[in-house]
């Protein structure tokens, strides 16, 4: 029996503990900065109105990207990789796990799907009844199966994944450039209340302490961001930094590279305009991603791409990929007119061994 409302409102709402906390501190840190240093402590007009645009600017950018990552709902797979039901009548009543993996590997035939479980069978959500995209997997905590499922974050109360990664990056960027700007602003102030230069008063406490919270967020968050920069840079999540994805070949931590720029693209897009703002530009639909293409020759590739009427991408590779590969990426409306149409010769992306 499904549990009531009630149950899952109570079950939920501490989740939203660790962002109601981080709004208290961005809340608190807006009114120290603006109020008690900008408009209290700080003398000269000038510096006074300067501060308060590039404090302004820093602010907005912060909390628009985090917001957009807290309320980007995260996407799951479509109703492509549900089983048909004949199939899945047939998986239900197969008693032996070597009969269900026949079924599955019979329907991901026609599905853009290269990834493995470490022991080779087909990734099969049991919860959500569906075929696992590549770099698809369920969160327990939001009950789905995501897209290119980063991780699950609390401080955002939300899946970071296909949907809204981008965002989650921006978020990191524009927190550590709002404690910079906290931090290179108040230190002179902070150093003549430490030193006693000026009088004491109300706005010492909260100049004091906007100093320390912000050196400190700063650390913590940059080396997130630096982390999350790297993965990028390899076309890596955090699950597969953790636990490569693995192919029909085995596991492969580099299955998903394409050269840093093109890795680059994949998350950010590849109109720069787009780059620094909270919008979504992420290249792909999340259910199918570009990957290395080594065990087949070219010629007799592209033969079995316009026999199922998919179109060879070539893409360009930076010159320290260690392999010279090609590239096929698959849209989702490809794969359903792939289903519909019925099992046609599959191509397998791996790199070479």
């Amino acid at each position: 029996m499904a549990p009531s409302p009630v149950l899952r409102w109570c079950k939920r709402a501490p989740r939203w503990i660790p962002v109601l906390f981080i709004n208290l501190v961005v809340g608190w840190s807006y009114y120290a900065y603006v109020v008690e240093l900008c408009v209290y402590t700080i003398a000269n007009n000038a510096e006074r109105i300067s501060y308060l645009v590039i404090f302004h600017i820093s602010f907005f950018m912060f909390i628009w990207s985090y917001w957009k990552t807290i309320w980007s709902r995260p996407s799951n797979p479509s109703s492509a990789f549900t089983l048909p039901r004949a199939e899945k009548e047939l998986f239900e009543r197969a008693e032996q796990a070597e009969m269900q993996q026949e079924i599955l590997k019979r329907v991901a035939k026609g599905l853009p799907v290269y990834t493995r479980t470490p022991g080779g069978a087909v990734r099969y959500c049991d919860q959500c009844q569906v075929i696992k995209p590549d770099r698809c997997h369920h969160c327990s905590t939001c009950e789905m199966c995501v897209l290119k499922m980063d991780h699950h974050c609390p401080w955002v109360n939300n899946c970071v994944g296909f949907s809204n990664y981008k965002y989650f990056v921006l978020f990191l960027a524009y927190a550590s450039l709002y404690c910079v700007v906290i931090s290179a602003t108040v230190v002179q102030y902070f150093i003549k209340f430490w030193t006693k230069q000026l009088l004491d008063s109300h706005a010492k406490f909260h100049i004091l302490f906007l100093f320390f919270v912000a050196a400190i967020f700063y650390v913590s968050i940059l080396s997130l961001l630096v982390y999350h920069l790297w993965l990028i840079g390899k076309n890596r999540t955090t699950i597969e930094a953790f636990r490569a994805p693995s192919f029909l070949s085995g596991p492969d931590k580099n299955g998903f590279s394409l050269g840093f720029k093109r890795n680059i693209a994949e998350v950010f897009g590849d109109q720069a305009q787009y780059w620094f703002f909270p919008v979504f530009s992420s290249q792909g639909d999340g259910h199918s991603f570009v990957t290395r293409l080594v065990h087949i020759d070219p010629e007799q590739a592209n033969g079995i791409l316009q026999q199922n009427g998919k179109r060879h991408v070539v893409v360009p590779v930076e010159p320290d990929t260690p392999v010279a590969v090609n590239h096929v990426h698959h849209t989702t409306e490809e794969f359903k007119e792939k289903q519909a149409d019925g099992p046609k010769d599959s191509v397998v992306f791996e790199r070479e061994q």
